[in-house]
């Protein structure tokens, strides 16, 4: 690995850095609102995104700088296992153009900012809203702290991060540095910055991985070389389990895992509140309907994508450095086998796609606390202008939050906290989707429901180790029932499913009292341009 500065691409990469920094604070003043006072404004750019522009925020949103980290390091550390975020996302996008355009219709109606907002609605149930916001706001903050690992990383390859022996400020300014940018621009422009910067974002990382998957293969001496390097080292036999260290094909005994956690990951794609968050913000019911038709072309990218960890396992990165970090895998790929200007680009790539996604996280936690925490507990007579300053504050405070997961915890636990958020939103899915298409489930058997999946789930995490960590090793355990290895959150998820089902047959037989639902059927299936909403602002959620 280089330890010096590379200088070149150190260059291209801050002037990158400073023109989307440039682009955040402009963003204010793009589509600017009469009143930019209210929280539709900020956290939501107003409702007013048209097709591209929400097609640009969601793929900035939903392909992290993490995913362009940490999925190729999956597959440079294990192989073919990596390759479940393709299907999940093939599948996640026809999943969700079923209820996506009804949580769309039914939000513009009443107002709703987050999922929430909706669950409080339709089921009238203060807790439930409480329990769905709070775990938004807990998956959402180690999913912030990861985007800043990857940009740590993509310092660490410059030669900017610091080394071991670095003291701590030499060592998090360059982070300290982009937090602060990120936080500023986060406050000033709210949601237009992120959805115009990901114009930048979007396009270099297609730049990057189309370049990649044609220049570096040319380096190497095509496919066939790096498919042979990287069977070479799977076949390879790990001493610490004595079994291989992975494999180019998901063996028998893996497939459960492999497809529960597919499935999984796609139904909980879609529950992590900053996912809804750019749906909300489009501008009418046939925008979300476009974006899930067209938003499978980031699939492809992704696939492309997870090939460049067998590049790397080819190229020789980290080969024979003992306890090799995978996260730097791509980064030193590109450090290695790019000229330093290109490698300038790519990072610029990297760091910006941390960018754009933890702005919108930080926006989407902002309002769960806004509006399901501080109006609905704290001050239920809240102004809208209120409101929005409230929001505000709330997103400098959940960077804050993410920036000490990175410099104070081991980054592995803060992987792990990532892996648990994605087990604990997918508990969220029986509220909020079943919510769209039927009222038949009762409050008390949804919050039941919840807890038992959010408990077992992480107990059962908790019981996973793995050579580096005792604790929350994994995301797989054995399936009760069926004897077979797979996903704790599909597990959970389908326990919190029957006792949801279960509970309410019960409550229902009881006669126990239920909440009151403010929607109405019409309100689902509600477009912009209908009379419900022609002309008519935005109203304020009710309480």
């Amino acid at each position: 690995m280089n330890h010096g500065v590379n200088v070149t691409a150190l260059t291209i990469f801050l002037l990158f850095f400073a023109l989307v920094t440039a682009m955040g604070f402009l963003a204010s003043r793009w589509r600017r609102a009469d009143n930019a006072q209210h929280l539709d404004e900020w956290g939501l750019g107003g409702r007013s995104f048209g097709t591209w522009v929400t097609w640009f925020l969601l793929g900035g949103d939903l392909y992290t700088a993490y995913t362009f980290v940490a999925v190729p390091a999956l597959i440079y550390g294990v192989g073919a296992a990596g390759f479940f975020a393709v299907p999940y996302t093939i599948i996640a996008y026809p999943l969700v153009f079923l209820f996506l355009p009804r949580l769309w219709s039914v939000s513009r109606v009443h107002g709703y900012v987050t999922p929430a907002d909706f669950v409080r609605g339709r089921y009238g149930s203060k807790g439930l809203s409480l329990a769905v916001a709070l775990t938004g706001i807990l998956a959402t903050m180690p999913y912030i702290a990861l985007q800043l690992v990857g940009i740590q990383a993509v310092l660490d390859v410059l030669g900017v991060g610091g080394g071991a022996n670095s003291n701590w400020f030499v060592k998090d300014l360059p982070l300290f540095l982009a937090f602060a940018v990120l936080a500023a621009y986060t406050y000033s422009s709210g949601l237009r910055a992120p959805a115009l910067i990901a114009f930048v974002k979007d396009t270099l990382v297609y730049i990057v991985i189309i370049v990649a998957v044609i220049y570096i293969p040319m380096r190497l001496g095509g496919y066939g070389h790096i498919f042979d390097s990287a069977a070479q080292k799977f076949s390879t036999v790990s001493p610490a389990t004595g079994k291989p260290v992975g494999s180019l094909v998901t063996g028998e005994s893996a497939q459960w895992t492999y497809a529960t956690l597919a499935l999984g990951s796609a139904m909980a794609l879609f529950m992590y509140p900053h996912s809804v968050t750019g749906v909300l913000a489009s501008k009418s019911r046939n925008t979300v309907r476009r974006n899930m038709a067209i938003m499978p072309a980031y699939s492809l990218m992704l696939g492309l994508l997870a090939l460049l960890g067998f590049m790397a396992i080819a190229a020789g990165v980290g080969k024979g450095v003992k306890g090799y970090n995978a996260q730097l895998a791509v980064p030193q790929l590109f450090a290695d086998m790019f000229p330093d200007w290109f490698t300038g680009i790519a990072f610029a790539a990297i760091g910006i796609g941390a960018l754009v996604p933890a702005a919108i996280m930080s926006i989407a936690a902002a309002n769960l606390f806004t509006r399901n925490v501080y109006k609905e507990f704290l001050k239920p007579d809240a102004t809208a202008a209120q409101e929005t300053q409230v929001a505000k504050i709330a997103s400098l405070l959940v960077k804050v939050g993410a920036l000490a997961f990175v410099l104070l915890m081991d980054k592995q636990f803060a992987i792990n906290l990532q892996l648990l958020g994605g087990l604990w939103i997918l508990q969220t899915f029986v509220s909020i989707v079943g919510g769209l298409f039927t009222r038949w489930f009762h409050r008390w058997a949804l919050l039941a429901g919840w807890a038992v999946g959010m408990v077992y789930g992480t107990w059962k995490a908790y019981g996973v180790s793995s050579p580096a960590t005792k604790h929350f090793g994994g995301s797989s355990a054995v399936i009760p029932g069926v004897g077979e290895i797979g996903y704790i959150g599909f597990t959970a998820f389908v326990l919190n499913l029957l006792v949801s089902v279960v509970l309410t047959l019960l409550l229902r037989a009881f006669n126990a009292p239920d909440g009151v639902d403010q929607t109405s059927r019409a309100d689902y299936s509600a477009e912009a341009g209908d009379k419900a909403l022609k002309d008519a602002p935005v109203p304020v959620a009710a309480h």
